[in-house]
């Protein structure tokens, strides 16, 4: 697809979303249940069942999916998406390209060995692999459009309002 193409495709969604910004609200649900037979749970994918389970540095076998993993590999999807989105929308010359995303774990946390240690990612690097011959101008403008519209990297930056509840 070319930036031509792109903008085609979106400018009615744009021009629906400004008229009533209403209509761009929507509400994405992920659903999951535990297995009654390990400690897992399997989340429905709309395409398939993915079984998440415990990494094995909190004694998980390994076969399972690992929810860690799975949430740099959704930022990895969402950043890969958005910079291809960004680079057509820009008429970025673009060869290959790949994301890779690394995050850092301290497991005490999670397994309350050590207080101070916190539960969840310390840190997460985000690096792209780029084919291009663009100045760097341009390479930077493409990084910075990314952060910006990557939906899952805005959500880790900018921490949304986060609500638990249970049902009888």
């Amino acid at each position: 697809m070319d930036a031509t193409g792109l903008k085609a495709m979106q400018a009615p969604l744009k021009e629906a979303y400004r008229d009533d910004a209403s209509r761009a609200l929507i509400t994405l649900r992920a659903k999951g249940s535990i297995d009654d037979q390990s400690i897992a749970c399997k989340v429905e994918t709309g395409r398939a069942l993915a079984v998440a389970g415990l990494h094995p540095a909190t004694g998980g076998s390994g076969l399972e999916l690992c929810s860690g993993d799975m949430l740099l590999e959704a930022l990895v999807a969402c950043a890969g998406v958005t910079l291809k989105a960004v680079a057509t929308a820009l008429e970025f010359k673009l060869g290959a390209a790949t994301v890779e995303a690394e995050g850092d774990l301290d497991f005490r946390g999670t397994l309350g060995v050590a207080k101070d240690a916190p539960v969840g990612f310390r840190a997460i690097r985000l690096t792209f692999g780029l084919d291009s011959d663009e100045p760097q101008e341009r390479i930077d403008a493409l990084l910075k459009l990314t952060e910006r519209y990557c939906v899952v990297f805005q959500t880790i930056n900018t921490r949304p309002e986060l609500t638990v509840s249970a049902q009888r």
